[in-house]
Parts: C-alpha cells; sequence; structure tokens
C-alpha cells in the first residue's frame, strides 16, 4: 500500500464516520441559532419529514431519519415541550401515536429551509458542478451497498 492511499483512506474513514456531517450540522446548528430559530439538526430532519407528510407514527419517522425509538421519544418530547409538534393517538389503532406539526411547526418551514440552503451552499462553495456530481454519484453508491 503507497503511501497516498494511506492517505486517502484516512479521508475516506473521516468522511465516512461523519467528520463532515459532524462539521456541517454544526454550521447549520449555528446558523439556525444566529437567525432565532431554536431547533436542532436532528430536528430539522425530524420537520423535514413532517413537512413533506404530515402525521405519521413515530416509526415512520424511525425510518426516515434513521434514528433509533429511545432518541426518536427524547427528539419528539423536546419537539413537543417547544410546541413544534403533537403526539395523538391514532383513531385506527390507540396503541399508536401520530406525531403532528404544530402551528408554529408549520411555520417554520419557509425560514428553516432558507438558513439550511445558505448552511448548504457554504458548506459547497468551491465545488465545481462536476465535483458535486461526482460525489453524489460515489455517496449514493457508497449509502446504498451499506445501509439495511
Amino acid at each position: 500500500m503507497t503511501e497516498q492511499f494511506k492517505v486517502d483512506q484516512q479521508l475516506v474513514f473521516a468522511i465516512l464516520n461523519g467528520k463532515v456531517s459532524t462539521a456541517i450540522n454544526r454550521k447549520l446548528y449555528r446558523n439556525f441559532r444566529q437567525n432565532g430559530i431554536d431547533i436542532t439538526p436532528e430536528q430539522w430532519t425530524i420537520l423535514l419529514a413532517l413537512w413533506e407528510k404530515d402525521g405519521v407514527p413515530q416509526q415512520e419517522l424511525c425510518n426516515a431519519t434513521f434514528k433509533d425509538k429511545p432518541s426518536m421519544t427524547r427528539l419528539i418530547d423536546n419537539m413537543e415541550r417547544q410546541h413544534l409538534v403533537v403526539r395523538i393517538s391514532d383513531k385506527n389503532d390507540r396503541r399508536t401515536n401520530l406525531i403532528h406539526l404544530t402551528k408554529t411547526g408549520r411555520e417554520l418551514e419557509g425560514r428553516a429551509f432558507k438558513i439550511a440552503n445558505i448552511t448548504l451552499e457554504e458548506a459547497l462553495s468551491g465545488l465545481t458542478t462536476d465535483e458535486l456530481k461526482i460525489a453524489q454519484e460515489v455517496l449514493k453508491k457508497i449509502f446504498t451497498s451499506i445501509k439495511d
């Protein structure tokens, strides 16, 4: 194995073990705070799923965000305290709670998307369109090969 490959391998593992996503999440968190939006990047992923499809079981949010049930329960509890979401019993199955956006949660969509898009632009600045396409294709292949 050449020295150059070892350096590249370290970079690949740094990317795959979450250093890039952690850095982007930190930046997103700071950008939200600086713009008066009191949500975390984890809450952002839940809101994204609910803005796409509101009133879903907690398990569906777990699947959409790759979070386990205990983490999702904690996140939903916090989001309820912030009046972003509410749990409502499913009329067809009282054992299941459906997660719904509140008015506050719905009203956050436009502002939060604007800040998230700015953050993404900051993260991707300096990359060409071709580089972005290649990166997207490579990451999609990696994800497809290892997702459960």
